[in-house]
């Protein structure tokens, strides 16, 4: 919650309520990072992403978001280890 409406961590400590922090962890849990800067990141990344996929070879593994996006965190389970270790 570092930065929120340009205040310190003890700042937003004293002025925010318990739960409107539980209100903005939902939202952030929702609709990701406040950071600007990594959300036009990952905007690109994606771009980057469709673009790459849509004009590689047939012999080439396809990209992925985080081959564009090196700081973002990787999820720890996939959609396709899932159905792979589950079924």
């Amino acid at each position: 919650m570092c930065g929120i409406g340009g205040r310190t961590i003890a700042e937003a400590q004293q002025r925010m309520s318990y739960p409107e922090f539980l209100r903005w962890a939902k939202y952030r849990a929702k609709r990701g990072s406040l950071n600007l800067g990594l959300r036009v990141e990952r905007g690109s990344a994606l771009l980057a992403t469709m673009y790459a996929n849509a004009h590689r070879g047939k012999d080439s593994a396809p990209y992925d978001l985080h081959d564009f996006a090196p700081y973002h965190d990787q999820p720890v389970l996939t959609l396709e280890s899932a159905m792979k270790d589950w079924a």
